[in-house]
């Protein structure tokens, strides 16, 4: 993908890997002296922690604008969605439930209680599932949804979403909630045992009946200082268009914002999406941290 844009532009990509919240915190150190054009991360509520600490400077584009949802980039143009994971709730398919599962506000129901598996309320996942929450239902009932998933857990929260899978496989739990790229993952391994895995659990979308599926983004934006903006934002364009989709969907075993979905997550089948506008993600975080802390989800 990087070698195609030098092709057709003669400029080259220089890439510098690490964890999202170590990138942030060397940009911001960096300054106005920063090497760095672009920031590329996962989910909207890193994104607009990254805009808050003043990482990016806004763009304005028709390219991006045209081709980006409103819903999935910044309303100023601070940072823009790239590719799309939807948050989904995941049960083995020989479990009888004892409810029919079709909404996230059913994991609150007492009568799974002891079947539930999740990962730290702490995880940027789950703090933007909780923002979404707040932003359906308002504070006080996204209060009670916390508390009934709490008083329904398996265990202690632990692990990532691929263990928690792992665990409903393995019968330690009867349900979790995990983004459809680990999914795609199982799906697109060459291992048996991780086709073993993706064969033996069901999938479910949750809310299609109303708003539609939670869906976070990986995305990025241009730096404050970029020495190179001209470049970047060039670049940030030819990241929405068809090839690179194409490309940076499938890498990531996400759904594209651009175009239909391509690769092992396509056998997922296609879901109605909550539209909420993803910065809401972000303004709602100290919130959802609250929330969590109150519910006793640790």
């Amino acid at each position: 993908m990087y070698e195609t844009f030098t092709e057709q532009t003669g400029i080259t990509v220089n890439l510098i890997e690490g964890g999202s919240d170590a990138l942030i915190e060397r940009i911001v150190n960096e300054g106005e002296f920063t090497p760095a054009d672009l920031l590329i991360t996962v989910d909207a509520g890193r994104l607009w922690r990254a805009q808050q600490r003043g990482v990016f400077q806004p763009i304005e584009s028709e390219v991006l604008e045209t081709r980006v949802p409103a819903n999935l980039r910044e309303s100023d143009g601070h940072w823009f969605g790239l590719s799309k994971r939807a948050r989904v709730i995941v049960f083995r398919k020989d479990e009888a439930l004892p409810i029919q599962i079709g909404r996230y506000e059913d994991l609150s129901n007492a009568k799974l209680q002891g079947l539930i598996c999740m990962r730290s309320s702490s995880n940027i996942y789950n703090l933007s599932l909780m923002a979404s929450l707040l932003e359906a239902h308002g504070p006080d009932e996204a209060e009670t949804w916390a508390n009934g998933v709490v008083s329904n857990f398996a265990r202690n929260p632990q692990g990532n979403d691929t263990s928690n899978i792992t665990a409903v496989v393995n019968g330690e739990c009867t349900l979790t909630i995990a983004n459809t790229y680990y999914l795609g993952r199982f799906l697109a391994s060459d291992d048996a045992k991780d086709h073993d895995i993706a064969k033996s659990i069901q999938v479910v979308f949750p809310n299609q009946s109303d708003r539609g599926t939670h869906v976070n983004i990986s995305g990025a934006g241009v730096t404050k200082h970029a020495p190179n903006r001209d470049n970047a934002v060039q670049f940030l364009e030819y990241l929405t268009g068809d090839f690179a989709q194409k490309l940076f969907a499938e890498g990531n075993n996400e759904y594209p914002v651009v175009g239909e979905a391509t690769g092992a997550i396509k056998e997922l089948g296609t879901f109605k999406e909550d539209q909420i506008q993803a910065q809401l993600l972000g303004e709602n975080q100290s919130a959802a941290v609250r929330l969590y802390d109150l519910a006793g989800w640790r």
